[in-house]
């Protein structure tokens, strides 16, 4: 997926390429005009030294500027790739269906599009900048070493065998902790995002300090990992060094002992040293960045998981239809994928087009579920849904979502304007639109005391409108684009009774032919309706008129004297 992704900055990537190379060419080339420089300096030959000295001067400056090119390459590269992959995984997000986001949770999704991704921006910019530089340093340098001493080349060979196996124990003692390190970022940002959204609770229970104590337990945990992490950093840099300076006391040593009969290797020693001073950085640098590279290659594979995920579930790609109102639900049974037990069993019922229907029951019972299967939120797991005739699973996405609206109870809005929120409905909404479906939810009333009326501003999460507000709102937004079906899944909890009458005389007022689906706590919202369905435990237990209910369905009528004596 990486190789993928950089294959669309290939320009770059082959321009960052050969800047490490050249970066990795001044590096090697600078200890051999180094070695000239300490014979000419024996010689006292002050033309050459002067000569060798301007050379240090333009490879050091070609290196320079290399590695400045090679650096904004690298960061042209990563950049571009992690703002790919974000929206890349953004837009898979979108396709998901209810299931699969269950499946991840939301927590976890926005941990993998942001810390992730940046955890593989670092990758590509490591990649680039250093990994690539590493194996190339290390061979160049391994080489001219034993070149420039050859007698000493086993000193080489020793310096890299216990390098590497203090970078070998270092890693895999690490290894572990950096695999804990993503999933406890999941649980301290679901954590945090639990407390944001539901501060009121927390602050009106005063369990500020009991949800303090819940982060700090996780944190701590998190802080130990790290703490592990670098105790064996603070270890490995002095034993990296411990090691080096060995091999250079035993260079300089073993060179003293047999000096005076090859008196050029005097020259040689500054060079020898130098490289086994770059083998041992590249070793060392390639051991650190394989580890944050091994922290980043699990954060790829999170993000591939969410790429990878097929929609649990999909649409055809037929042609769009326009449909009647009729809705059927033939022996529909469902479970969530994270249920073992089916939340509906069996329901089977038929609407005709332009119908008011009323769906009531206990908590629990399933309204929700079955409101949320009539849009394709869901597919049953067991028989079939119609509209209009057509099974559900045979429609185009935008056949269903234009016939069919629903509105929730929790009322959801977009930070940005309220036209723009209306016109989530109906994307060519005009401002007449909108009055009308304002006048429809009793919205008008208070958008058009508003400065700005339909552009007036909309904070996240519609902070700044009350719950009714809000909820009116929502109602706009989902009969705006006159659809067949609406669903009214408890969407009218926040207004007040003469509030809610009027909605309702509106809906049968200006949508006459739109089926009207209403799910209530109370019996009040849907007495008026034209069919009422009873649910008790997932199943249908009584479908029928208020009246042909109080008379004839246990369960109802519990329900209803339960709530008359509540109101009187």
């Amino acid at each position: 997926m990486l190789i993928k992704a950089i294959k669309h900055y290939k320009f770059w990537a082959l321009g960052s390429l050969a800047m490490v190379i050249l970066v990795v060419g001044t590096t090697l080339w600078q200890p051999q005009i180094l070695t000239k420089v300490l014979e000419a300096v024996s010689n006292n030959d002050k033309e050459k030294i002067t000569d060798y000295g301007v050379q240090l001067i333009i490879i050091a400056g070609i290196g320079l500027l290399a590695g400045v090119v090679n650096t904004i390459f690298a960061a042209k590269i990563a950049q571009g790739v992690s703002a790919d992959l974000r929206e890349q995984t953004f837009r898979k997000i979108q396709s998901f269906s209810y299931a699969n986001i269950e499946k991840f949770n939301a927590g976890n999704l926005v941990v993998r599009m942001t810390n992730d991704v940046n955890q593989v921006m670092n990758l590509i910019m490591i990649l680039f900048q250093i990994l690539l530089r590493v194996p190339l340093l290390f061979v160049g340098s391994f080489i001219l070493a034993i070149q420039t001493l050859p007698k000493l080349w086993w000193i080489i060979v020793l310096l890299v065998v216990v390098i590497v196996l203090i970078t070998g124990v270092s890693m895999g003692s690490m290894g572990k902790h950096f695999s804990a390190f993503q999933t406890l970022m999941d649980k301290l940002n679901g954590i945090a995002k639990e407390n944001l959204r539901g501060t009121r609770v927390v602050k009106s229970f005063v369990q500020e300090k009991e949800q303090a104590a819940k982060f700090d337990a996780n944190s701590d945990e998190l802080l130990g990992h790290n703490l592990i992490v670098s105790y064996i950093f603070s270890a490995m840099i002095p034993a990296f060094t411990f090691a080096a300076y060995l091999a250079i006391f035993g260079a300089i040593w073993f060179v003293s002992t047999y000096v005076h009969k090859e008196p050029k290797d005097l020259a040689g020693i500054a060079s020898f040293m130098t490289y086994m001073m770059q083998i041992m950085f590249a070793i060392i640098m390639g051991g650190m960045m394989s580890m944050m590279a091994s922290r980043a290659f699990i954060s790829l594979k999170r993000i591939g998981e969410v790429i990878n995920t097929e929609p649990a579930m999909t649409f055809k790609d037929v042609p769009d239809q326009d449909l009647t109102g009729n809705l059927e639900f033939n022996h529909v049974t469902f479970t969530y994928p994270t249920d073992d037990e089916p939340t509906l069993k069996d329901v089977s019922f038929s609407i005709k087009a332009g119908e008011l229907v009323g769906v009531v029951g206990a908590t629990g019972a399933g309204k929700s579920t079955l409101a949320q299967l009539i849009p394709r939120l869901f597919d049953p797991t067991e028989g079939t849904i119609k509209i209009g005739g057509q099974d559900l699973r045979d429609l185009s996405r935008n056949t269903v979502r234009e016939t069919v609206s629903i509105v929730l109870q929790r009322a959801i809005l977009f930070s940005g304007t309220i036209s723009q929120n209306l016109k989530h409905g109906k994307a060519d909404a005009t401002v007449d639109d909108m009055k009308r479906a304002s006048a429809i939810s009793q919205a008008r009333e208070f958008i058009e005391k508003m400065a700005d009326v339909f552009e007036s501003p909309v904070e996240e999460r519609g902070t700044n409108f009350s719950g009714g507000q809000k909820q009116r709102m929502s109602i706009a937004r989902g009969v705006i684009g006159e659809p067949k079906i609406l669903i009214l899944d408890d969407s009218t909890s926040a207004l007040d009774a003469k509030s809610e009458k009027l909605v309702q005389e509106a809906l049968a007022g200006e949508l006459p032919n739109t089926t009207k689906i209403i799910i209530a706590q109370k019996i009040s919202s849907v007495v008026h309706a034209d069919k009422i369905l009873v649910l008790d435990a997932g199943q249908l237990i009584g479908v029928g008129t208020h009246k042909d209910l109080v008379a004839n369905n246990a369960t109802y009528r519990e329900i209803y004297e339960t709530q008359k004596g509540s109101d009187d």
